[in-house]
């Protein structure tokens, strides 16, 4: 056939079909049209690659007998070692030399002098205290390393050896944890607002010797009583009751106990006094921190000793667990509104403090606060919360989500964005709909990343991958989800910074891939046994951040297709 025969067809071919094209033609051509153009204008690039997601941890080559290959997150490949500390460098060491692993003091030496990155200023954080929804208190940092140094030369004065922190979260809890580090104490985290029995025993347990704590919140009389050894206490007073006389001893208790009160700790010293850190010294013995381990209130089920090894190499896996780009900076704000005598809130706060991202301190803070009233006067960017507080939240949230029909359809395109297109919802109309609805975090819309943990065999609310999801389209923002365990420090895993998946029906629930500080495996447990077949069993944690090198956390785990950890 010639060219000019295909031409001449070509012609009478598309001479009979615009002979029948109708309105009918026109519209159907249109509609096609329209959503070919919609899809390619509306097209959303996933914000990581599916395939990272699709295997998030590697396992070891071969395995015991008993037990499963170790699974290690990509981050922290086989053959290399864990994540072991901060690489701090000290001042005129080469920049080619490996650095130190640090240990506390480096994290608060980092927050008041700032990152030594770059040429130019060097930009510090800051900590605030929030009171109420009109009130914020922004702390000198020099101010608080006076506080560090002359409370801690105060306690070593007077024989202080373990020193027991019983107050909610604020300046001087953490204060009072860095002078532990720098004058050579045993911190001792005490849960705080705990029956008075609680109390005394976490004393007894502990064999603290020293008691930093609140007016009205530790049971002077009987604590002093039923555990003689104790002999110190400092009082922190707030303002309205610092004209009272909180150095008097109770009758029939002698002079066991010597009692003074923060405030007078300070004024009794010049106010030039202790504003210089003590000389460095990477030699120098540094003391554990201990924490009480609780799954339920009322319960203390284990006393945890924690290596200063073993917390710094936590928060280094925290501050490489998030892409650089979305790391802790400056220009955050920091709010633990889960109470930090838990490891995985402390661990946190210091890899903000170490990132020199400004901190803020809430007394509110507890168990399950109230999301609106512990962000009340501040616009947080960075939140910890527990899952008790974010479960409410998305329940009284959904609530009004699923009383509108427009709402629900709001829901479902933002949802939509993150389950299949794999990104964050973008600013438009339908994902401004629900604002009035969404809830109310802090005076600004600034939220950007959640952190929840769960803690093993607790009885804290399970939040599925539906609910997760839910969360991070109501608040906009990143919810990373971590299992947490008595003998690890932080987390022992956790959901990857862009991980949005809903598999199936979303009831289901993970915990990512393990951090670059720990790997895990399964052992045998009871009935339950490893084979070529099934790896699940009770879950094990090894790595630099396990008091002890390796720790069973008692609860039973296996790993999905995607290498993440989750419940068996």
């Amino acid at each position: 056939m010639s060219v000019g025969d295909l031409l001449n067809q070509f012609d009478d071919g598309l001479g009979s079909l615009l002979g029948q094209w109708n309105s009918y033609s026109t519209a159907i051509a249109t509609v096609f049209v329209l959503i070919i153009t919609y899809a390619i204008m509306n097209r959303v690039e996933p914000e990581t690659h599916p395939m990272l997601l699709a295997r998030q941890a590697s396992g070891s080559a071969v395995r015991n007998e008993g037990e499963s290959p170790i699974y290690r997150g990509n981050s922290a490949p086989h053959g290399l070692p864990l994540n072991g500390g901060l690489n701090v460098k000290d001042p005129g060491a080469s920049k080619w030399a490996a650095g130190r692993d640090g240990d506390l003091r480096d994290i608060w030496r980092r927050a008041v002098t700032g990152s030594p990155e770059g040429d130019g200023p060097k930009t510090k954080g800051g900590i605030s205290t929030v009171l109420g929804s009109e009130k914020v208190i922004k702390h000198d940092l020099n101010d608080i390393t006076r506080q560090i140094n002359l409370v801690g030369k105060h306690i070593a004065s007077q024989g202080g050896k373990k020193v027991a922190i019983y107050l909610p979260n604020s300046v001087e809890f953490i204060a009072t944890l860095f002078a532990a580090s720098f004058h050579n104490l045993t911190a001792i985290l005490l849960p705080f607002d705990q029956p008075e029995d609680a109390v005394i025993s976490m004393l007894q347990r502990s064999g603290a010797d020293t008691v930093v704590t609140a007016p009205g919140a530790f049971p002077f009389d009987n604590a002093v009583k039923s555990y003689p050894g104790l002999r110190q206490l400092i009082w922190v007073v707030d303002e309205g009751n610092k004209h009272l006389d909180w150095n008097e001893v109770p009758k029939g208790i002698g002079g066991s106990v010597n009692v003074s009160t923060w405030q007078d700790i300070l004024n009794d010293n010049p106010i030039t006094a202790g504003r210089e850190l003590p000389e460095a010294d990477p030699k120098a013995e540094i003391q554990d921190v201990i924490i009480f381990w609780q799954s339920k209130p009322g319960t203390l089920e284990e006393m945890v000793r924690f290596t200063q090894g073993n917390l710094v190499s936590a928060i280094s896996a925290q501050l490489t667990a998030i892409p650089q780009k979305e790391r802790f900076s400056p220009s955050d704000l920091f709010l633990p509104t889960a109470p930090l005598s838990s490891s995985f809130p402390l661990v946190l706060t210091l890899a903000a403090l170490y990132s020199n991202a400004p901190v803020a301190f809430n007394s509110v803070a507890g168990t399950s606060p109230d999301l609106a009233l512990a962000t009340a006067g501040i616009a947080p960017s960075i939140i910890v919360a527990t899952p008790q507080t974010l479960k409410a939240t998305h329940g009284e949230t959904m609530s009004k989500i699923n009383s509108s029909f427009l709402s629900r359809l709001s829901h479902g395109f933002q949802t939509r964005s993150l389950t299949q297109d794999g990104a964050m919802p973008t600013s438009g109309f339908w994902a401004s709909y629900n604002d009035a609805l969404r809830p109310q975090i802090g005076t600004e819309p600034k939220l950007r990343l959640v952190y929840v943990a769960e803690p093993a065999g607790a009885d804290a609310p399970k939040l599925s991958e539906k609910v997760l999801s839910d969360l991070r389209a109501v608040t906009r923002a990143r919810v990373i989800y971590a299992l947490a365990a008595p003998r690890v420090a932080g987390a022992v895993c956790q959901t990857l910074f862009h991980d949005y998946r809903v598999l199936g029906d979303g009831s289901g629930v993970h915990f990512g891939p393990p951090v670059s500080s720990v790997e895990v495996l399964m052992k045998d447990s009871g009935a339950r046994k490893i084979t070529d077949e099934s790896y699940a069993g009770e879950i094990v944690a090894r790595g630099p951040a396990v008091a002890g090198a390796e720790a069973a956390l008692g609860v039973e785990g296996a790993v999905r297709i995607d290498n993440v950890i989750t419940y068996v």
